[in-house]
């Protein structure tokens, strides 16, 4: 073995009181640390990160005033179904809507609601107009579509009672404006 040519280092020789130094000195440094810890923090939401967990109703079709010609016979809200077509977050109601003619197949119009927050209920899109003289049968609102069966009449000797032509077809919202698509034109029933 080879000695070292350096002197002894004093500080290689521990002694008790070195470890009780040391342990002081540790103590120290932890009961400083125990005493400069930061404030407790408390968590607080400022206006823009309130979430309101409360879901937003559709609009209520009973409400609103629709751009129908009844002759003061009245309206009939036939069917509704609610839906967030454009994406917003805040959800539409699409009805279906006919004068109350008491008797009779009247031909309905397909109306799509809104409504921001304190206002009335509005019809912002009109999807089938009564004035093309259709009836609707099957009628959903799913995934951002509404879809439907158009009932109608090849010619005026078709009784009113018994629509001999069908035709499905769905509405999408894209950009500004709802998009419709048909599946089988003008079918006979």
């Amino acid at each position: 073995m080879q000695t070292s040519a350096l002197p002894d280092i004093a500080h290689t020789a521990t002694k008790p009181v070195h470890w009780l130094a040391t342990a002081a000195a540790m103590a120290g440094v932890v009961a400083l640390a125990g005493l400069l810890q930061p404030r407790t923090a408390t968590a607080t939401a400022t206006a823009p990160e309130k979430r309101t967990t409360t879901p937003v109703a559709a609009p209520d079709p009973a409400t609103v005033d629709f751009p129908l010609e009844c002759g003061g016979a009245g309206t009939t809200v036939a069917k509704q179904a609610p839906g967030d077509l454009d994406g917003d977050g805040r959800p539409e109601t699409v009805a279906v809507v006919h004068c109350d003619a008491g008797s009779g197949t009247p031909p309905s119009g397909i109306y799509v609601l809104t409504q921001r927050s304190g206002a009335a209920p509005r019809v912002v899109a009109t999807l089938v107009d009564p004035a093309d003289r259709k009836t609707v049968g099957e009628f959903a609102v799913r995934e951002g579509r509404v879809s439907a069966t158009l009932l109608g009449y090849s010619s005026l000797e078709v009784p009113r009672c018994c629509p001999d032509q069908e035709e499905q077809v769905s509405w999408r919202w894209k950009g500004n404006a709802f998009v419709r698509t048909s599946g089988d034109l003008a079918r006979s029933v």
